[in-house]
């Protein structure tokens, strides 16, 4: 079989799967059975002449030939979708940018800038999606995302080591704040000291990707009490406000706090710096992608 045979539907294939990082996630995005994933991607493997993706037990990873055949086809998708676009006569792919966004960001940056382009550029359509940052980063290699925001902590390594390397812009760099409930005797002032943490409560959750627990203050020279879990940013900030326990929080929050919640630096031991990035494929963008990457940048600043 030769490689110019293989088919859309297993090229739409293949790029889920290299965008979800497994098959049984690219299967339920999809909509397909995993049987079905892996017929089409060994089709593809069997066309290319080699393999595309290394199997690993914590997902897939593109090989160099994987990586070749990723960036060709996006291409030919995002041709093939436009052309669909204009005969159903939609807008053009050149006024389409599609955004990701790690949760926080979605609080204020997001909508912000969104606001924004409506007022100033109402012909660009922006498409949104929230996402972990390696999901985020994965999605730009697929080819699906035009523009990414993402987190980044010390010491700031960059998001992938895949080639070529993902162009990092960023946004804002500022100290990583603690949320408290009103009520409490660390809200009173205008900072608290991080020796004042220990034998607190707190409210956390998993960080993606990994053990480590996003809400506890980094460093903490003690077991942290975890008095609650969870994964979403105002579940944990609504905890707080209710008298649970304390967590941490990017300064761009502080616009989205709810009542009952006081948000303050902390003093004492090695600053806790965070990064908004805005993350891009090396490739000049389109112009509505610019568009979007200066209204992005403008409502980064202004979060500060």
């Amino acid at each position: 079989m030769d490689f110019t045979d293989v088919s859309l539907t297993a090229l739409r294939v293949f790029r889920a799967v290299a965008e979800q990082g497994t098959f049984t996630a690219a299967a339920a995005s999809l909509g397909y059975t995993q049987s079905a994933v892996s017929r089409q991607i060994a089709s593809v493997e069997r066309a290319a002449g080699a393999r595309l993706l290394e199997r690993r037990r914590d997902g897939v990873r593109l090989t160099a030939a994987g990586r070749v055949v990723l960036r060709r086809a996006g291409a030919v998708l995002e041709q093939i979708d436009g052309a669909a676009r204009e005969l159903a006569g939609l807008p053009a792919q050149a006024g389409v940018v599609r955004v990701g966004w790690f949760p926080s960001a979605g609080a204020f940056v997001v909508p912000r800038a969104l606001a924004a382009l409506h007022r100033t550029d109402p012909a660009i359509t922006v498409e949104t999606r929230e996402g972990s940052t390696p999901a985020l980063v994965r999605a730009l290699r697929a080819g699906s995302l035009d523009l990414a925001l993402l987190a980044a902590a010390p010491p700031f390594r960059p998001p992938d080591a895949e080639s070529p390397a993902l162009v990092l812009e960023t946004l804002t760099e500022r100290g990583l704040r603690l949320a408290i409930p009103a009520a409490h005797p660390l809200a009173r002032g205008d900072f608290v000291d991080v020796t004042d943490l220990r034998g607190q409560r707190w409210i956390a959750g998993p960080a993606s990707g990994g053990d480590l627990l996003m809400g506890v203050w980094p460093g903490l020279d003690e077991r942290a009490e975890i008095a609650h879990t969870a994964r979403d940013w105002l579940a944990k900030l609504h905890l707080v406000a209710a008298g649970c326990g304390l967590t941490t929080v990017p300064a761009a929050l502080v616009h989205a706090v709810p009542e009952g919640v006081r948000v303050l630096p902390v003093r004492g031991g090695p600053q806790e710096q965070r990064r908004l990035l805005l993350a891009r494929l090396p490739q000049a963008p389109s112009e509505p992608a610019v568009r979007v990457a200066e209204a992005l940048r403008a409502a980064a600043l202004d979060a500060g």
